[in-house]
């Protein structure tokens, strides 16, 4: 097995998780929070903007399974990336839409993957494309939260 790690911010993290661990040759995704200054923050301290982080979802996938492109292709199209700091009714910079390359290879693909889907898009796209940054594992009634709640999706 070839396992490998991607990072993704793409609104409120509970459905971008559930739908991230749908897919075929995905290992598992956590939700935390990545991007910003302060060391192991709250959700309480994310929500107030003044961290800098994300909401993002860690996702732990095999490779020779499903590529990165892959993973990537199901990230643009889970949520509207031309939104600047917002997903929907959700506004801040928590919720930014942003890729957390692991690796060289990881942010050439990311760039590829932008030029490729914004020409699905008449607005441009406002996702940032970041190196990795430390990940803080969202508390524990965060992590898998609509399946906890009986529900499959999250739809804005």
């Amino acid at each position: 097995m070839n396992t490998q790690t991607a990072i993704f911010a793409a609104g409120c993290f509970w459905g971008v998780e559930a739908d991230f661990r749908d897919i075929p040759g995905v290992l598992g995704a956590e939700v935390g929070y990545t991007g910003g200054s302060t060391e192991n923050p709250t959700y309480r301290e994310v929500c107030t903007g003044s961290t800098g982080h994300a909401e993002a979802v860690r996702v732990t996938f095999d490779a020779d399974a499903v590529s990165y492109e892959t993973l990537l292709d199901a990230f643009w199209s889970l949520h509207d990336p031309t939104q600047l700091n917002r997903q929907g009714p959700d506004v801040g910079t928590q919720y930014r839409s942003a890729v957390f390359s692991t690796s060289d290879a990881q942010r050439a693909a990311a760039e590829a993957g932008k030029t490729r889907a914004q020409t699905r898009f008449s607005r441009p796209i406002a996702t940032q494309i970041l190196p990795e940054r430390p990940f803080f594992r969202a508390e524990d009634y965060h992590q898998k939260y609509l399946e906890k709640q009986g529900l499959r999706h999250c739809r804005i």
